[in-house]
């Protein structure tokens, strides 16, 4: 058998790898990106005989409800009845009953509003149950982190959220500010990568007065682990009553600084590593187009 020329040329030692990660999860999109394979009939040369993970096969609809789909349309019921009763979507319904009469029945505004309405809310929850799966799909996708891995992210994280020094405003030290809770925890690992002493941290929260304030306090202090000693004053944002704001209710607990004492190195590196980041990227980009 003959295989492509130029970076194909090594084929049996790409087919190695991509079997590697086939076996360890990954979609044929993932293990194109990764390898850097362009051409699908290679892909295909190369997955020959493996599998597709479990998570990306889709569901086969089970032959006792396509057959209880088919004797409620005998009954005369619509496609929206069928889909509230079953939970399945209507472009399964219709294929499953295409080939069976119409059922003629009319509806009072009332019963159509019901069915309408019944219809809506079994498809958000069709949607919600496909969203959730995406989500945890790619959850479980990334697995463990490298230490690198988390450097690299931590650098990006910070470039995105936290102070910078500019030339008109000389800022030479690690500031963070966010109101996720998985940000502020993944920026609190990425400090301890680094090796930063907890002792050199301090936070302040910033919440509207409006606001639960202690609650918010308590729960970033156990969200960081931290005692109530490293913590400055709570910042209190004036409420006005005018402003319609989204960000209100129990889960509404403002947004936690945190500060690195003596950082003005660790800032110099951070800048640094995102300056890397950046040629690393254009290289990158550079060697896949050419």
């Amino acid at each position: 058998m003959t295989h492509a020329i130029g970076k194909y040329a090594d084929f049996e030692g790409l087919r190695e790898r991509a079997v590697a990660l086939r076996r360890a999860g990954l979609s044929r999109r993932q293990i194109r990106d990764r390898l850097h394979v362009d051409n699908n009939d290679i892909l295909n040369r190369l997955l020959e005989g493996e599998p597709p993970p479990e998570w990306t096969k889709r569901p086969n609809a089970k032959d006792d409800l396509r057959e209880r789909a088919r004797e409620l349309r005998l009954q005369g019921w619509t496609y929206d009845q069928i889909q509230v009763e079953l939970g399945c979507s209507k472009s399964s319904i219709s294929l499953w009953v295409r080939d069976l009469p119409k059922p003629e029945r009319k509806r009072t505004p009332e019963e159509a509003s019901a069915i309408a309405r019944r219809g809506w809310e079994a498809t958000m929850r069709l949607r919600d149950e496909e969203r959730q799966r995406t989500k945890e799909a790619a959850k479980q996708a990334v697995g463990a982190l490298s230490p690198r891995e988390l450097f690299l992210l931590g650098v990006g994280l910070y470039w995105a959220e936290g102070g910078k020094d500019k030339p008109y405003d000389r800022r030479e030290n690690v500031c963070f500010v966010n109101s996720d809770p998985g940000m502020i925890r993944v920026f609190m690992a990425w400090l301890d990568l680094l090796g930063v002493e907890r002792d050199r941290l301090r936070f302040t929260v910033m919440i509207h007065e409006s606001a639960d304030v202690t609650g918010a306090e308590r729960y970033w202090a156990e969200a960081v682990g931290a005692e109530r000693s490293a913590f400055n004053k709570t910042t209190l944002k004036r409420h006005n009553p005018k402003t319609v704001r989204k960000n209100t209710g129990d889960s509404y607990r403002g947004c936690l600084v945190i500060k690195v004492r003596r950082s003005a190195d660790l800032y110099r590196r951070i800048e640094g590593s995102w300056y890397g980041i950046v040629l690393g990227a254009a290289q990158l980009i550079g060697e896949m187009s050419d």
